[in-house]
């Protein structure tokens, strides 16, 4: 009896957000695409829009982030683009993993396209835009830093890594504020990187490294490391913080002891701790 109790409430909460969360299709480069948007009730005009991104193989599907409750107490839309399926089958962020060479999906310019249309058609921010996304997402994140750091007022990648082909082709001198939270024992997003491409993934360098090289890139001559509080059976938080950048622009990164590939064990409130970072680069 519990079991089907249980069940019901898992049904009745996905349909309570995908009623919250409705679906929506943009044309973009040729392609029709679809994204899910969260409007909190009463939401001011110019209010922040965050962009979740799926990780590879995923859906969007709001209630797998829970991203809305955090935007409905702190007031901002969220969006939750789908990705297309590259020549596996499998839903993704075309971010140039060697097994995507052949896919001609741009997912930079259909987020542009996509924000365009939000902006417009919503009344949101032009300036407060900032994106999210879990493994593949969280890739996808580094790619925008690199290529449209002017409309993102800050990146929040989770579990995700920079390749080498991005760092070396980074060309950008626009500083962008980037808070990376990533687990130690990943096994799918090495903490430690993977210079040799030995998952094939792409040759990635390693956690440290790719925020090292943000804040470097961002001109942040100081760093604080501190050891967050938590609860008795939670994992243990390390926040690094690089400060003083150029603009205020600061780089932080959540390194969770003993953490896996996952956005919901991260040992702290993930969304909360987003929006966090990204309320500071509200103008």
């Amino acid at each position: 009896m519990k079991y089907i109790l249980h069940i019901a409430l898992l049904f009745a909460t996905a349909a309570c957000h995908a009623q919250q969360t409705p679906r929506y299709t943009l044309r973009s480069g040729g392609i029709e695409r679809t994204y899910r948007l969260h409007l909190p009730e009463g939401l001011a005009e110019n209010a922040p829009l965050v962009i979740v991104l799926h990780g590879y193989g995923g859906e969007a599907l709001p209630e797998r982030f829970g991203m809305n409750e955090t935007a409905d107490r702190h007031g901002f839309a969220v969006c939750y683009p789908q990705g297309e399926r590259d020549g596996r089958g499998k839903t993704c962020w075309n971010v140039g993993y060697p097994f995507q060479a052949d896919m001609a999906v741009d997912d930079v310019r259909f987020l542009d396209d996509l924000i365009r249309h939000l902006r417009k058609k919503h009344r949101l921010s032009r300036r407060n835009v900032f994106c999210t996304g879990m493994s593949n997402g969280g890739d996808m994140c580094y790619l925008l830093a690199s290529r449209r750091p002017e409309t993102y007022a800050a990146l929040g990648p989770v579990a995700g890594f920079m390749s080498v082909e991005i760092l070396r082709s980074d060309r950008s001198p626009h500083p962008v504020p980037l808070f990376e939270i990533h687990g130690t024992e990943d096994r799918t997003t090495l903490w430690e990187g993977d210079l040799r491409n030995e998952g094939g993934w792409g040759a990635y360098v390693s956690i440290p490294t790719a925020v090292n090289y943000w804040a470097a890139k961002n001109k942040c001559p100081e760093q604080r490391i501190d050891t967050l509080p938590s609860r008795p059976g939670d994992l243990q938080v390390i926040a690094h913080r690089y400060t003083g950048g150029t603009d205020g622009c600061e780089v932080w990164l959540y390194e969770t002891v003993g953490g896996k590939h996952s956005w919901t064990k991260t040992g702290v409130d993930t969304c909360e701790e987003l929006w966090r970072f990204f309320s500071r680069y509200v103008r």
